[in-house]
């Protein structure tokens, strides 16, 4: 799947989209439902983001990071773009925050679309789902393994800025969850190499002083 214009502009604006699954509920006392439910995120599980030669990343979420978030009007669409199956603005879509983590629950009873992809999530022939969302802080910390030569940064997201959307993603290798956390960690890397080199310079410089 390559990306549109409007996609990368939003990864350019500094959107990021991580992973979530959804699945269908049943409704007791209510055969024709279309609920599907899923975390979008889980507190204080470590999730490895990048797995590299000399670098790892792992984030996790914190409990407060949705604290003064903006869930005002989110949205739930296919591969992030065209139509809208459920909105938070018209109660179709239900965000909470509970002792876990960001709860969603969707109603797909509304339109013919929705109600064909609750169908492709019951039979399994969508399982991968994404949210988009702006984080406005966190906190990195990097251990070192000096044997093996591997950096490890954990990122703790403390606060979300605003929360964009949840999608139904078709090609899960090239979404772009993959292509956002691929983004991140290639910034996190180059102010790696920027430090050390920085380092090494001024080291240089120490010895070549004495």
């Amino acid at each position: 799947m390559e990306l549109n214009d409007r996609q990368l502009n939003r990864l350019a604006d500094g959107r990021e989209y991580r992973s979530m699954t959804m699945e269908v509920r049943a409704v007791e006392g209510e055969e024709n439902s279309m609920i599907v439910e899923g975390y979008a995120t889980t507190f204080n599980q470590p999730y490895l983001l990048y797995d590299g030669r000399y670098y790892k990343i792992i984030e996790q979420v914190a409990p407060t990071a949705f604290a003064g978030c903006d869930m005002s009007d989110v949205i739930m669409q296919y591969d992030h773009a065209g139509r809208v199956f459920a909105r938070t603005r018209n109660s179709t879509l239900s965000l909470a925050v509970d002792a876990i983590g960001l709860k969603v629950t969707a109603d797909l009873s509304g339109t013919d679309i929705g109600r064909q992809l609750y169908q492709e999530i019951k039979g399994g022939y969508t399982d991968k789902m994404s949210f988009g969302f702006v984080v406005a802080e966190d906190q990195r910390t990097s251990v070192v393994d000096h044997e093996n030569d591997v950096e490890t940064v954990t990122r703790t997201i403390t606060k979300i800025k605003k929360l964009y959307d949840v999608s139904a993603v078709s090609i899960p290798a090239n979404d772009m969850t993959s292509i956002s956390a691929r983004r991140y960690a290639d910034g996190v890397i180059g102010e790696i190499k920027a430090e050390r080199l920085e380092r090494a310079k001024k080291k240089l410089k120490l010895m070549l002083e004495v």
